[in-house]
């Protein structure tokens, strides 16, 4: 009698804290929510998580408070993160790095995989491959089969070691299997310069640094390194099309917690995202950086990132890709 009265006590224990969590998701959130952004004020990704920011603040009630912890790749704000407690009230708005700075950094104080809550992934966008306006390389397939001829021939600028920009030359060269040597520069603006300025002849760039500067301009773009063509640039084909079949690279965000954090949380910071990336000015924001809305499910958006990082461990490995 004793065991059952027991079992039903724990039974009624469980209902209880599943009334608690319900309780706590519908009143979430009943004070500000940090938003942690690994990057410096006024880049992409800062720009991004503000202008979410007010988005949510209709929804919540409430101004989340944008927090800046620039620094070693990100992660100085995913430890701050994996550190939080996992009540929804500090969240991270990571880029495409996060899964990869495991094999980037010999030894990183969280863990990847089991010290963070995947919410959702919220947009991505593709690279441009740049040559100058007067490149005797029409397109893509040109400048590959020109690094073909003489392996030695070709560089091709980038916005420093283990950014996406070098990421997307390395699996270039790993997927077409030829040489073409990388060019580290201290941003991508620089590398631009340098492609301009006759210095090097190729450059891999996010669009949002180049969406301005293709109209009229001194730079043509030879293709894109999403899957499909890119919205922004619909007349310029992608590496896939160009004779790498399977090619795709972009740089994308997306929203994390702390580990162990109430499903029924989740699901409503999921919820709400998605309805922030119809409001128009996130759609503006997104557009003018060259980047689509995903809005991922929770469990899409971890696999998403442990697909990412099955995919590039071997680029990385191959290309020797170290933190300095």
């Amino acid at each position: 009698m004793s065991g059952l009265i027991k079992k039903f006590g724990c039974l009624a224990a469980g209902a209880a804290l599943l009334v608690s969590a319900g309780a706590n998701a519908e009143n979430f959130p009943s004070k500000p929510v940090h938003i942690l952004v690994p990057y410096a004020a006024g880049g992409a990704v800062d720009v991004l998580a503000r202008t979410l920011g007010q988005s949510l603040a209709k929804t919540w009630g409430q101004q989340p408070v944008i927090d800046n912890r620039p620094g070693a790749g990100g992660i100085i704000a995913s430890q701050a993160l994996a550190q939080s407690p996992p009540d929804g009230y500090t969240l991270i708005l990571v880029a495409s790095g996060h899964p990869l700075n495991q094999f980037i950094y010999q030894s990183l104080p969280y863990d990847t995989s089991r010290d963070f809550t995947a919410i959702s992934e919220i947009a991505s966008s593709p690279l441009a491959v740049l040559v100058a306006k007067t490149s005797p390389y029409a397109n893509l397939g040109d400048l590959l089969a020109a690094a073909r001829k003489d392996p030695d021939a070709l560089s091709y600028g980038m916005s420093g070691n283990g950014t996406s920009a070098h990421l997307a030359g390395e699996l270039l060269k790993y997927m077409a299997g030829v040489k073409i040597v990388a060019v580290p520069y201290k941003g991508g603006a620089p590398a631009l310069t340098a492609v301009m300025a006759g210095d090097i002849p190729i450059s891999f760039n996010p669009l949002a640094e180049v969406v301005g500067q293709l109209d009229g301009g001194q730079l043509r773009a030879v293709a894109v390194t999403s899957a499909q063509r890119s919205k922004t640039l619909p007349e310029v084909a992608t590496v896939a099309e160009s004779g790498v079949p399977g090619y795709d690279v972009s740089v994308w965000w997306g929203f994390l917690g702390p580990a162990h954090m109430a499903p029924e949380i989740v699901a409503k910071l999921e919820t709400d995202l998605k309805a922030a990336l119809q409001d128009p000015n996130v759609l503006t924001t997104l557009e003018k950086i060259g980047a689509t809305p995903v809005g991922s499910g929770a469990k899409e958006f971890e696999a998403f990132m442990h697909a990412e990082a099955t995919k590039w461990e071997p680029v990385l490995k191959a290309a020797n890709i170290r933190a300095q």
